[in-house]
């Protein structure tokens, strides 16, 4: 390999492995965090829809792999202890509602951190009920809490290895070329 495109491709992998690896690292640190200091809460897996709460043609919700969730936040800003905090259910889970979209403007729609498998999990379907962990200052970060904790191992094991695969990969070229 000649010596500018080496350097060029060390620095490109080096950059993205990098930053893979940064990202890797800052995303487990936030869902911890949420795990172990977030605000309980019982969820609903909703159906995705469009802005104007038609299906888009995705009759049972499965298109996106991460569920989209419901849930009602507490009324309070500040953090709250897990201890003091109580579980609350969203309107949404109710038999009537069907697993559509809210009517409460109070309901939160998020997606959890986390949660990117190729298939959604047949757990996660429209209308399940799922215990979460939300950042009281912003609701919008919610991680899935309890025994849906583990699958999102495989998917951070296989991030963190081709980001280190990367940088090593871009550290061997670049001192490769500099060794020369």
């Amino acid at each position: 390999m000649e010596t500018p495109t080496a350097v060029a491709a060390g620095g490109i992998l080096t950059l993205f492995g990098g930053a893979l690896l940064l990202w890797c690292a800052a995303e487990l640190r936030l869902r911890h965090h949420l795990r172990r200091h977030g605000v309980p809460a019982t969820a609903c897996v909703v159906a995705d829809g469009d802005p104007y709460g038609e299906p888009y043609g995705d009759t049972f919700g499965e298109l996106d792999s991460a569920p989209l969730l419901s849930y009602t936040p507490a009324a309070v800003v500040e953090p709250v202890p897990v201890e003091a905090s109580a579980v609350h259910t969203p309107a949404a889970c109710t038999p009537a509602a069907g697993g559509r979209r809210p009517a409460r403007s109070r309901a939160v729609l998020a997606r959890p951190r986390g949660a990117t498998p190729l298939r959604r999990p047949a757990r996660l379907v429209p209308g399940t009920v799922v215990q979460v962990m939300y950042d009281a200052r912003r609701p919008s970060r919610v991680v899935l809490a309890g025994t849906e904790v583990m699958p999102t191992l495989v998917n951070d094991v296989f991030w963190a290895l081709l980001g280190t695969t990367a940088l090593a990969g871009g550290l061997t070229l670049l001192t490769a070329v500099l060794a020369d």
